[in-house]
């Protein structure tokens, strides 16, 4: 089995874990050195759920917060072992997210006796569907795990604060026709011809900006599919457009429903799937102190991430990583080393 020194050089730590191949489903053999490497540390109390490990400190603090991160990494691309050129680490997870995750491990443990109580969060099966996310496992089956005040979700950011997420809503407006023969096509209606009136109304649409507690983000409703025509020389007599909404939040999923239910008014729509968006939470003192030591303005996220299930047991949550989020899953997934030893540095202070 693989072993990893926490305490070592952060660099060193996070291309161990890199090194250790953990694409979503395959992640036990990281768990397994995970968790052996934390019961090492006797001011941890280690917890496990299939391969997620949770590890956390009883100091009876005032405020708990929460570090979490995920194992897990979209297919490795040739893009593994890793490999150090100056300044900059390449490889797959380098960015999404294990640079982050080496930094937690690290924290956990050095920090014997932080000034809040810490529970450090690594879990499972994030880049996959989301009935089989980890962390929403741990969520169903051991909320009491999760249990803090304030968290932060080790998500690539650049090493911004980026608070609360989008919610996501997936919608199939489906247009009917009458089917007919190609040759005789007045006989029917083509269904594929009347669903442009669907793509009008998208491409007419004025997304919203909101600011919600000072952070601005940018809605959007765009069509990402569209099915119909069963044969070359049919008219088609049902035509699907597939739409994704991302909305600010301000809104929860019912009022997003509402809303596109509003926008397409007429149209036979289904919502497929959705999952609500989280508020900043920046209010909350923890947030404010890690903010500013931060030391950058706080940005709003733009897309969906865990900190949502935070949201949902009512801890408010942010975004802070090493790592430019553009480059996750790409073939040339990179990070420059000062941005991993910054990420260190800050949240040591935070909680030293």
């Amino acid at each position: 089995m693989a072993s990893l020194d926490l305490t070592g050089d952060i660099v060193d730590l996070t291309r161990t874990i890199c090194d250790i191949p953990s694409v979503s489903g395959d992640e036990r053999a990281l768990a397994d050195a995970v968790e052996t490497a934390l019961r090492a540390y006797p001011h941890l109390e280690v917890l496990r759920d299939a391969d997620a490990v949770v590890a956390r400190t009883t100091l009876g603090r005032d405020t708990r917060v929460v570090l979490a991160g995920h194992l897990d990494t979209v297919p490795i691309a040739n893009n593994l072992p890793t490999t150090i050129t100056g300044e900059i680490l390449s490889g797959r997870g380098t960015v999404d997210m294990k640079a982050g995750v080496a930094v937690f491990l690290q924290l956990a443990a050095l920090l014997d006796h932080p000034r809040y109580d810490v529970t450090y969060v690594f879990y499972d099966h994030e880049e996959v569907a989301a009935k089989l996310n980890g962390l929403g496992r741990l969520v169903r089956n051991h909320p009491d795990w999760l249990a803090g005040d304030f968290a932060i979700l080790g998500e690539p950011s650049d090493g911004t604060v980026e608070g609360g997420c989008q919610g996501t809503m997936r919608v199939k407006i489906t247009v009917p026709g009458v089917a007919a023969h190609a040759a005789r096509s007045w006989r029917g209606s083509n269904a594929i011809h009347s669903a442009g009136a669907v793509l009008d109304v998208l491409r007419a649409y004025q997304p919203r900006q909101p600011v919600v507690e000072g952070l601005q983000y940018h809605e959007g409703l765009n069509a990402v599919k569209i099915e119909g025509g069963i044969a070359g020389n049919v008219i088609p007599d049902l035509c699907t457009v597939y739409v994704n909404h991302r909305f600010a939040p301000d809104r929860d999923v019912a009022a997003a429903e509402a809303h596109l239910r509003s926008v397409f008014a007429g149209f036979e729509l289904e919502v497929v799937d959705a999952a609500p968006g989280a508020r900043p939470g920046l209010d909350r003192p923890a947030a404010k102190e890690f903010v500013d030591l931060v030391g950058r303005v706080p940005q709003a996220k733009l897309g969906w991430t865990d900190v949502s299930r935070f949201a949902g047991l009512g801890i408010p949550a942010v975004n802070y990583g090493p790592g430019d989020p553009l480059l996750a899953h790409t073939d040339g997934e990179h990070v420059p080393v000062p941005e991993i030893r910054q990420a260190l540095r800050v949240l040591t202070s935070w909680l030293s």
